[in-house]
């Protein structure tokens, strides 16, 4: 049995028109990809499939959270994720996926494998760097933050502590 089946939308019986697939996602889905960075997740993907004579359109819509936790704190908090994908099908004679906004598949095809394109919408809504809001705003109490406080080097903004040499340096600009 295929682990992604409910994740194959069969075209061919079709009608040529507009067709809305929902799916919620959580963290089995993330598991059949062996991805566990998620701590927890919730996110809901809306799909308008649009059935053309020769080809299809999809325009996903991801929305929700997923729990991560923060690169500075390892504290765990909800990642909103808002995202829009699409995605346009086109027959030939061989497979391809090269180009992101493009899938070609075999004219023998019947239907349309969309598990990788709602793992990376969802991956891809998220920052490249996952950080806190209690961080940004300074209501978050960790340890870690206190001890990367402690580390900080002390700003020297007093002029007396400069180098001397810097010094004859700048006399010689003044001249």
């Amino acid at each position: 049995m295929r682990k992604f089946k409910a994740y194959a939308i069969p075209f061919v019986g079709l009608k040529v028109e507009q067709h809305r697939f929902d799916y919620k996602i959580d963290n089995s889905f993330f598991e059949l990809f062996d991805f566990n960075e998620f701590n927890n997740a919730d996110v809901s993907v809306d799909l308008e499939l649009t059935k053309k004579a020769n080809m299809l359109e999809l325009e996903f819509e991801f929305t929700g959270h997923v729990n991560v936790n923060c690169d500075l704190t390892l504290e765990p908090y909800n990642q909103q994720i808002s995202n829009h994908l699409s995605l346009v099908v086109k027959f030939g004679d061989d497979y391809n996926n090269d180009n992101e906004e493009l899938l070609i598949l075999p004219h023998s095809d019947y239907e349309v494998e969309i598990q990788q394109y709602i793992y990376e919408g969802i991956i891809l809504g998220l920052p490249a760097k996952r950080v806190h809001p209690g961080v940004e705003d300074g209501s978050i109490k960790s340890e870690i933050l206190e001890k990367l406080n402690e580390l900080q080097p002390e700003q020297n903004t007093k002029e007396e502590d400069t180098d001397p040499r810097w010094d004859k340096l700048k006399e010689l600009l003044n001249e």
